[in-house]
């Protein structure tokens, strides 16, 4: 009942904010309230929703219900959410976003699916400089170290989803990539900076069961050390926006961006393990990237332009850490046993793929956003491919690389698109301890996305 009351008065206060942006605004800013004449100070509000209809070719030994399915078609809510933001003086600026993800059929199966929606951010930050030199925040939010695919502008993306292992403890001890947080953040001459301090969740609030202590690194139910995180961009041409922490994914030919950078996150004693003689050992987790980043129109009068992206992570978790992952699993459950799969953290049914684990990735992707005269005014199409080259070191020797090849159509740029995608997967086999390749798998995916 509690539960209930909470989500219904936060409904209402919803409602009742929407209604007054409307009534007070004209309707080419209906979603923004001004504070002052100037419009300097302001409270605006958003709205996302990512809609996927998808077909998966599942992994060996994957079940639905408890029967056998060698392929899925699922609809599903990628993301939901809705987000309060402001200015609300020269100096106090404000952020909230609430919503949920990953609804689907199997989502929370056995479980209360009403009860998936949370805050994902609620941040306070106050400007010490005149203008974006210095600004200091604290909350619960994204701004973190590591790379800009840490901490993406989900609406903005180019790709079908962002490489989600760049947020390399999602849901484990984090919720759903933000944290507890204070940081400094801001930008001087062309240096982009962020640097925090963050205190991360236990493993065991994560809501899944965690792994047994064993001779593969896991998060440490024992101890509690705080995060250190830092990103230093250096931009060579225009100067990306610093409204929020998140940063865009393509600008569509409407800034000039050319960026390389360097992040990392370390947390000393984050995971740990069982030794052949039976003593416990901690590892600190150290994560560290460099990357490259391209936004450029091409020709002003066609409206075309490229976005390009390269990076390298090395990523410590300890010894032969290694999770699964599938987004929105399609399933929720398999027939196979530890004897005959990759033993270790994470479904391995379904649509998923060891996503995080120690060991180097090379990610990188590239889009053509073509001339506008091509639908004669209908909106405009981008093709775009990308890939991510994983060797974790659980895998002894064996690459898992992941290939997606897509194509958006921008009715009104990422306010209203369609993304039609293709992703490649790898799927393992096991036999006593050897582990081989086994054959690769494939999904086809289409999403209407609304962003206003």
């Amino acid at each position: 009942m509690k539960i209930l009351f909470n989500r219904s008065l936060f409904a209402g206060a919803l409602c009742f904010l929407t209604a007054g942006l409307f009534a007070q605004q004209k309707e080419k800013d209906a979603l923004k309230f001004n504070l002052n004449e100037e419009g300097i100070h302001y409270l605006q509000f958003t709205l996302l929703n990512q809609v996927w209809l998808r077909y998966n070719q599942s992994n060996s030994g994957t079940l639905v219900e408890g029967a056998p399915n060698e392929n899925t078609f699922d609809i599903g809510l990628r993301r939901t959410r809705f987000q309060i933001l402001g200015q609300l003086s020269d100096k106090v600026f404000v952020y909230f976003q609430y919503g949920q993800n990953n609804f689907n059929a199997q989502y929370n199966t056995g479980g209360n699916r009403k009860a998936a929606s949370f805050f994902h951010d609620a941040v306070c930050e106050y400007k010490i400089s005149k203008e974006n030199q210095l600004k200091l925040g604290t909350g619960l939010t994204i701004a973190n170290g590591l790379s800009r695919f840490s901490q993406p502008s989900i609406g903005t993306i180019m790709t079908m989803d962002v490489p989600v292992f760049a947020q390399t403890t999602v849901d484990q001890t984090d919720e759903f990539s933000r944290r507890l947080s204070m940081y400094a953040r801001g930008q001087v001459g062309k240096f982009d900076y962020r640097v925090a301090l963050s205190d991360p969740f236990p493993i065991s609030s994560s809501s899944i069961t965690p792994p047994t202590i064993s001779e593969n690194a896991s998060f440490a139910q024992r101890g509690h050390e705080k995060q250190v995180q830092s990103y230093l961009i250096y931009q060579f041409f225009d100067h990306e926006g610093h409204t929020t922490p998140y940063m865009t994914g393509t600008y569509l030919g409407k800034m000039k961006v050319c960026n390389t950078a360097a992040g990392s996150i370390y947390q000393k004693n984050a995971t740990w393990l069982k030794e052949i003689s039976g003593d416990t050992t901690y590892n600190d987790m150290i994560h560290l990237a460099v990357e490259s980043f391209l936004d450029v129109p091409l020709n002003k009068e066609k409206e075309t332009a490229i976005s390009a992206y390269l990076g390298y992570f090395n990523l410590q978790y300890g010894k032969n850490y290694l999770r699964y992952n599938g987004i929105m699993n399609t399933a929720n459950g398999t027939s196979l046993t530890s004897e005959n799969s990759i033993s270790g953290q994470g479904p391995t049914f379904g649509n998923a793929y060891p996503m995080f684990g120690t060991g180097q990735t090379v990610y990188g992707q590239f889009g053509y956003l073509l001339s506008k005269s091509l639908l004669n005014g209908h909106g405009k199409l981008m093709p775009y491919a990308s890939a991510s080259l994983s060797k974790y070191d659980r895998l002894i020797g064996l690459w898992t690389n992941t290939f997606d090849l897509g194509l958006n159509y921008f009715l009104k740029n990422h306010q209203s698109k369609c993304t039609l995608d293709w992703q490649n997967r790898p799927t393992y086999e096991v036999a006593g301890v050897d582990i081989s390749e086994g054959n690769r798998k494939n999904s086809v995916t289409l999403q209407y996305q609304i962003f206003f």
